[in-house]
C-alpha cells in the first residue's frame, strides 16, 4: 500500500535545509548528469571533520538515526528518493537533535556526481528493494553497475555491508560482489541467531524478524 502524502510536503521539505541536500541533475540523462560536478565538501556538509559513513535507500531513517545517535564520532550521510518517508526521517533527527547526519534526496545513479572518491569509510545497504523480475535487474543495488559507483568512493580498507531478508536477492549479491573483485567476509545467514554484535535494526528487519524470516548479512571489501 503506498503511504499517502504527507500534509503541507513541500514546504517541509524547503524548510529542511538545516540536514537536506537536493540533488539537482536527476532531471537529466544519467549519462549526461554524471558528468556535473555537485560534489561535496563533507568539511562544510557536517560540523564536525570525523569519518563519513554512507547509507543508500534509508528509508524513514531508523538506522541512520540510531547510528548517528550511537556513534557522535562519526557522520553519516543518508540517501533517499522518496520525499514522503524522507521527511520522516529529517524529523527525527532534529527531534533527537543530531549534528552529524545528513540527508541526500535523490538516486544512487547520480551519486558519482556527489560524493567525492576515497571519501567513505563504509556504505550500508538495508533491505534495499530486491527487484525479482529479471528484466529489473538493473536497478538492484548491488547490481554490477551500481558496484563499480560505489568503488571510488570508498576509503581503503573501506566495506559495503548489506542485510536483506531475501534470499534470492542475497544469493544474487554474493555473486555480483564476487564478480567485481570484492572479499566477502562475515556472511550470515541467519544474523538475530548469530554472534554479531552491535546490529543496528531497520524497520524492515524488525517487522521481518518478528514474522520469523532470518536475516542475511554481509560485508565486502576490495
Amino acid at each position: 500500500m503506498r503511504m499517502k502524502r504527507k500534509k503541507n510536503l513541500d514546504e517541509r521539505i524547503a524548510a529542511s535545509g538545516d540536514y537536506l541536500i537536493t540533488m539537482k541533475n536527476e532531471s537529466l540523462d544519467f549519462q549526461d548528469a554524471i558528468k556535473e560536478n555537485h560534489l561535496l565538501d563533507f568539511k562544510k556538509v557536517f560540523k564536525k571533520e570525523q569519518p563519513v559513513y554512507l547509507e543508500i535507500g534509508c528509508g524513514k531513517g531508523q538506522f541512520g538515526n540510531t547510528f548517528a545517535h550511537q556513534n557522535p564520532d562519526r557522520n553519516i550521510l543518508c540517501v533517499e528518493r522518496n520525499r514522503n518517508v524522507l521527511i520522516m526521517a529529517i524529523d527525527k533527527a532534529r527531534e533527537l537533535g543530531l549534528d552529524n547526519i545528513m540527508f541526500l534526496c535523490g538516486t544512487a545513479e547520480y551519486l558519482p556526481s556527489y560524493i567525492p572518491n576515497n571519501s567513505v569509510e563504509e556504505i550500508f545497504l538495508n533491505f534495499s528493494c530486491p527487484f525479482p523480475k529479471k528484466s529489473h535487474e538493473a536497478h538492484r543495488l548491488t547490481n554490477p553497475r551500481f558496484l563499480e559507483i560505489y568503488k571510488p568512493m570508498l576509503k581503503d580498507g573501506g566495506a559495503i555491508c548489506q542485510k536483506t531478508d531475501n534470499m534470492h536477492f542475497f544469493e544474487y549479491s554474493i555473486e555480483s560482489f564476487s564478480k567485481c573483485g570484492f572479499k566477502l567476509s562475515n556472511i550470515s545467514l541467519d544474523l538475530h541467531k548469530s554472534d554479531f554484535e552491535g546490529n543496528i535494526e531497520t524497520e524492515y528487519e524488525q517487522k521481518f524478524s518478528s514474522q520469523g524470516f532470518p536475516i542475511y548479512r554481509l560485508e565486502a571489501r576490495l
